[in-house]
């Protein structure tokens, strides 16, 4: 198993942790986000999303395709749509 695919395991199971090493010890969400409001924001409420969304802009420069498929997904499972919440794991 390469880097890349542990820091993506990482960054699914713990997005808050991966925007924090991301936020210290690389440039990659200022290449994406032109000011630290919404990294800010998005490591409150949407971690996930801010991922994908800065992982969009880095590889492509725009949020279309493939990458704003990532996004929606990255939206729904943040919004709990996709994967259940802690609500409906406490009824099973």
């Amino acid at each position: 198993m390469g880097m890349g695919c542990l820091v993506a395991i990482l960054a699914l199971l713990f997005p808050r942790i991966a925007l924090i090493l991301l936020f210290l010890f690389s440039d990659y969400l200022v290449t994406a986000y032109q000011t630290t409001i919404w990294p800010v924001l998005g490591f409150i409420f949407m971690p996930l999303t801010t991922l994908a969304y800065a992982f969009g802009m880095n590889q492509q420069g725009t949020i279309s395709g493939f990458y704003l498929v990532l996004v929606v997904v990255a939206v729904l499972v943040d919004l709990g749509i996709i994967g259940g919440s802690g609500r409906e794991a406490a009824h099973r």
